[in-house]
């Protein structure tokens, strides 16, 4: 019986703002239960990359991490039959909590280490910009100009990131700055000019605690990419686009896009660039481009 455990390999980001020694070991502990697991920490920035690449070997990858790392072990995996799993580990952890996984990374690995042993798994699609994968969203603009800013505030003492309440102020001082308006800075090929651009892999796009922005209702993890991009952002149109996002209702004023394979963005300068919550720096230029079915996921 023991012969047969699949190995797994644990990539745990100690720099993440959930993840303690306790929480290591709760995790462990739950995977345990079903595989031999061997953990590895990474040390830095993109080191997450190369630990997902050198995990070839295993039956499965699981990620304890915030959605920095989860993207990361993503752009690393090279094996698209590797199932992977990801623990919540950040203050929102976006990817995990949009696969349907509790919020606890001890719960969340119980339910993973059920699905490795059951050898249940699903197939979903990833995005890919500019030669970076994407799990669930990315944009240009307005949202990419606040994770800059969020990130430029560095983390606390502890190694707490910045919270939502940090990201609301940071959109509302900008508009601010702004003087409440935000004119079209963008062409989306074939569609028009818009203020911003959210390009997304699945309807829920992020998250302010327990409050879903949902930018592209009809997105959905097995099809192709969605995008929102809103024409022009005005004291007037701002409280609708507001309620939109949280709603799930359809943005008035704005540009979409449903399962597309290819979304091209040409701006009017360089423009700030994220992907699922990660600065990429600015860009002039972006190509989305949906990868169908290239990954398989435990949930």
């Amino acid at each position: 019986m023991l012969a047969a455990m699949k190995r797994a390999v644990l990539i745990v980001n100690p720099f993440a703002t959930r993840v303690t020694e306790e929480a290591i070991a709760a995790v462990e502990r739950a995977l345990m239960r079903v595989a031999y697991v061997r953990t590895v920490r990474t040390e830095g920035p993109r080191h997450a990359v190369a630990l997902a690449r050198e995990a070839d070997d295993a039956d499965a990858v699981i990620v304890f991490s915030g959605d920095g790392g989860f993207n990361e072990a993503l752009n690393g995996i090279e094996r698209n039959d590797l199932p992977l799993g990801f623990v919540p580990g950040g203050g929102t952890s976006v990817l995990p909590r949009a696969l349907g996984l509790p919020r606890d990374p001890a719960a969340a690995a119980a339910q993973l280490a059920d699905a490795l042993e059951a050898n249940r798994f699903r197939r979903i699609s990833t995005g890919r910009v500019n030669d970076r994968r994407f799990a669930f969203g990315a944009g240009i603009g307005i949202d990419a100009e606040v994770v800059r800013r969020i990130d430029d505030r560095g983390r606390s003492p502890d190694g707490t990131r910045p919270g939502d309440l940090a990201f609301v102020s940071t959109f509302a001082r900008l508009l601010v700055e702004h003087r409440g308006r935000l004119e079209p800075m963008l062409e989306v090929e074939g569609f028009g000019r818009a203020a911003f651009v959210f390009v997304a892999n699945v309807n829920v796009y992020s998250f302010l605690k327990a409050i879903a922005i949902k930018a592209t209702p009809e997105a959905v993890f097995e099809e192709g990419l969605d995008f929102l991009a809103p024409v022009s952002v005005t004291p007037r149109t701002l409280p609708p686009l507001l309620y939109a996002l949280a709603s799930g209702r359809p943005a008035r004023n704005a540009l979409r896009g449903h399962d597309l394979d290819r979304i091209e963005v040409k701006t009017d300068r360089p423009l700030p660039l994220q992907v699922d919550g990660e600065d990429l720096g600015d860009v002039t230029e972006a190509v989305f481009e949906a990868e169908r079915g290239s990954i398989s996921v435990l949930s």
